[in-house]
């Protein structure tokens, strides 16, 4: 016996089962067009959007291999998603070139209708589902700005996980310049980046009193709108600039551009991004009061170090060196008067060294060296990798703030010219820089000297032969000048 088509009321149910379980949109419009083809035994069956927006398919089709004749009978049925015309669904071929009937025609609409149905939840859905990627990616850009050890790529951080979330063809991040204007500091791509970081926007453009008035600016394509003026908008069409604004400050401003003819950004999305980016800017703010509360308590623990060192170390050596000296002048001391004399210079030399020390942890664990020592305890510093060794370095006298910057800066010269000579010669394992003033000249004029030992081979000599090293190893280099 032949197997008898299934009656038409259970192909109904079946059809209006596939559509309403479906949740992708993309996977209701398959299931109206297939279940309408099914339904009505047309031989081609097309959905078309009346409106596609982002996500939305101009129109479905079932496939087919030869087009259908002009002259087969058609049948239209209007889909609606609440008010909204979403599309239409059109129909096409009988078996025999019969005409639907008015049971097809029904049944298409009962159809139709669970498609508004399922089209409308689909949407919502989907909507639901990009607000939790948002919240989800605010959640993560947050926890990685507050939990990471080095803070450096906080931007980074930001413009890259806004710009998967938008779908985005490059995130960026600019800053305000003291012109007016506003700078590309961070840029985050898929693609070449060349030439993003440093384009700027100029100063009096419009999109910048919208930014610099906390306001969002919204560009349907960045190429041709004549408010933007970086020489890269040619590369972008439409896109997004939000504020990054917290606690009334302007931090600075987010930009998620999409290629030339790439889909608009909908509501929806402008309105999570931007609430991304105020949350985003509220973490970049914690993240940095962080890093200042670490930065504080490494300064306090320095202070204390430097405190410990001078109030127990310093005074410990200058109090053994005085003990020193005093046995030094006693009666009957001439067998060790030396050993006692080299003593009390190596506490002397060693209470200096300390004393360095303790400037070198006054001194702020970043940024530029402030103050005559601690330029040279940087010249210093820097050196020692050429060297080999870190120097021994000594002030003496008020060297802050007697010496004036010109001078200074003439003596740092003078001090890296010698560190680099010390760095050429062989041998070197002991390096001591000394800064003094007052130092006067020897017509008694007050100035500052700078004095550079070191114990290597000396040009012409390779210290050997016999020679123990006296008058053929060690360099000094005196600097003076007047103040």
């Amino acid at each position: 016996m032949t197997a008898q088509p299934a009656p038409r009321l259970t192909r109904l149910l079946e059809a209006l089962l596939g559509v309403g379980t479906a949740l992708d949109l993309h996977d209701v419009l398959r299931q109206v067009v297939d279940g309408a083809a099914e339904l009505t035994g047309a031989d081609r069956a097309v959905l078309v959007v009346a409106d596609p927006g982002e996500g939305d398919p101009a129109e479905i089709r079932t496939p087919g291999p030869e087009p259908v004749p002009r002259t087969a009978p058609v049948l239209r049925v209007p889909i609606h998603v609440g008010d909204e015309e979403f599309g239409e669904l059109r129909l096409a071929g009988r078996p025999g070139a019969a005409p639907f009937t008015v049971e097809d025609e029904q049944l298409l609409r009962v159809l139709a209708t669970q498609a508004g149905v399922s089209i409308g939840n689909a949407r919502l859905y989907e909507t639901a589902r990009q607000r939790e990627r948002w919240i989800e990616g605010a959640a993560a850009v947050t926890t990685a700005l507050l939990t990471e050890e080095g803070a450096d790529d906080a931007l980074t951080t930001v413009a890259e996980r806004a710009r998967l979330l938008a779908g985005a063809s490059a995130g960026v991040i600019l800053h305000p310049t003291a012109e007016g204007g506003m700078e590309i500091v961070t840029a985050s791509s898929p693609d070449d980046p060349d030439g993003m970081v440093g384009a700027t926007i100029t100063p009096g453009s419009p999109v910048l009193e919208q930014l610099l008035g906390g306001e969002p600016v919204f560009i349907d394509d960045s190429a041709t709108d004549p408010r933007m003026t970086t020489h890269v908008r040619h590369r972008f069409g439409p896109s997004m600039m939000l504020p990054l604004r917290a606690g009334g400050r302007l931090i600075g401003t987010l930009a998620l551009p999409r290629r030339r003819g790439g889909l608009p950004y909908t509501d929806l999305e402008r309105l999570l991004a931007t609430q991304f980016a105020s949350q985003a800017a509220l973490a970049l703010v914690l993240a940095d009061a962080r890093r200042g509360r670490e930065r504080l308590a490494v300064y306090e623990d320095r202070d204390r170090i430097a405190r410990d060192l001078h109030d127990l170390v310093v005074q410990r050596l200058f109090a053994t060196g005085m003990m020193l000296e005093s046995t030094r002048r006693r009666p009957g001391a001439d067998d060790v008067r030396d050993i006692l004399g080299r003593a009390v210079d190596e506490l002397r030399s060693t209470v200096g060294e300390v004393r360095t020390a303790i400037l070198t942890l006054q001194q702020p664990p970043a940024g530029p060296p402030t103050g005559l020592r601690g330029r040279v305890l940087r010249e210093t510093a820097t050196a020692a990798a050429r060297l080999g060794v870190a120097p021994s370095t000594q002030f003496r006298g008020a060297v802050d703030t007697r010496v004036p910057d010109p001078v200074a800066d003439r003596l740092l010269t003078a001090l890296r010219d010698a560190l680099a000579d010390a760095s050429a010669r062989p041998g070197v394992s002991r390096v001591e820089v000394t800064v003094e003033t007052p130092a006067p000249s020897p017509r008694g004029r007050d100035g500052v000297r700078l004095r550079v030992v070191d114990d290597g081979e000396r040009d012409g000599h390779d210290g050997r032969d016999g020679d123990d090293g006296g008058g053929a190893r060690g360099t000094t280099v005196t600097w003076w000048a007047p103040l």
